[in-house]
């Protein structure tokens, strides 16, 4: 148990590193510390929700590629191939087989450290978003 807890303590941290690490180059990028509070409350909102929807959409296409959405695609562009090779369709199979082949393969992960990760700086940047639209919107 302990091993386990510690895995998962050094996923969550990874998540954080890379989500971290998007963040900070949103901010080099966009110039943090160069402006008015006003312009740098807009970068630290932009920094925290691109590294959070992009986290968030990566852990959506996971559990939908774990789901076997993907596996139709998969079995097209394994077909085309095999079209072109000499002798490949000795080796065909039926989109049933195939299909239940792929899953029997398939490991379903239970943590859900990246998603975790990613609705956290998601969240902070929706309220940073909404700290600007209280405090900044419209005031000349």
């Amino acid at each position: 148990m302990k091993d386990e807890n510690k895995a998962l303590l050094i996923k969550y941290a990874i998540c954080f590193g890379v989500a971290s690490a998007i963040t900070f180059i949103v901010f080099w990028i966009k110039g943090f510390f160069t402006d008015t509070l006003s312009v740098n409350i807009q970068i630290l909102s932009d920094g925290f929700f691109v590294s959070g929807i992009l986290l968030t959409m990566f852990a959506g296409m996971l559990y939908v590629s774990g789901e076997g959405a993907l596996i139709g695609i998969s079995f097209v562009l394994r077909n085309i191939v095999l079209a072109f090779i000499p002798m490949g369709r000795k080796h065909h199979e039926f989109y049933a087989e195939y299909r239940e082949r792929k899953l029997k393969a398939m490991k379903k992960s239970s943590d859900h450290c990246i998603l975790m990760t990613g609705l956290f700086f998601l969240l902070i940047g929706v309220i940073l978003t909404v700290i600007w639209y209280a405090n900044f919107y419209n005031t000349k």
